[in-house]
């Protein structure tokens, strides 16, 4: 069973996101911000990460470079789930080694299918 780390400083966001994804059968867990989500990564080794961008602390363009540099973590996909929706937001995400950047509010259709794409590799 695969384990999708969402990371988001709404409790309301992790609340949906977890519940579309365990109903689908993915294990989650959560994290509050960047500096959190780093450290679960590394701790847990998430199949799948869901990064928020505006975050208190470490943002998730942030963290996403941290964990695209660390050898411990640089090969758990990470998807951006922002409401930045500039198309500079999304090229500076991927370049931060984001694998797909989605834009809120997402469907939670789209949410499983990105999901299910970046597990099958």
């Amino acid at each position: 069973m695969s384990l999708i780390l969402i990371v988001d400083d709404s409790p309301t966001e992790v609340h949906v996101m977890q519940k579309a994804l365990e109903s689908r059968g993915y294990q989650t867990v959560a994290a509050g911000d960047g500096a959190e989500a780093i450290l679960k990564a590394k701790a847990m080794k998430p199949d799948l990460i869901f990064m928020d961008v505006v975050m208190p602390g470490v943002n998730g363009f942030q963290a996403t470079r941290k964990l695209a540099a660390d050898p411990d973590t640089r090969t758990i996909p990470v998807i951006m789930v922002t409401s930045k929706d500039l198309e500079t937001d999304r090229i500076w995400g991927m370049r931060q080694g984001a694998v797909d950047y989605l834009v809120k509010p997402v469907s939670m259709d789209q949410l499983i299918e990105k999901a299910q794409a970046a597990l099958a590799g």
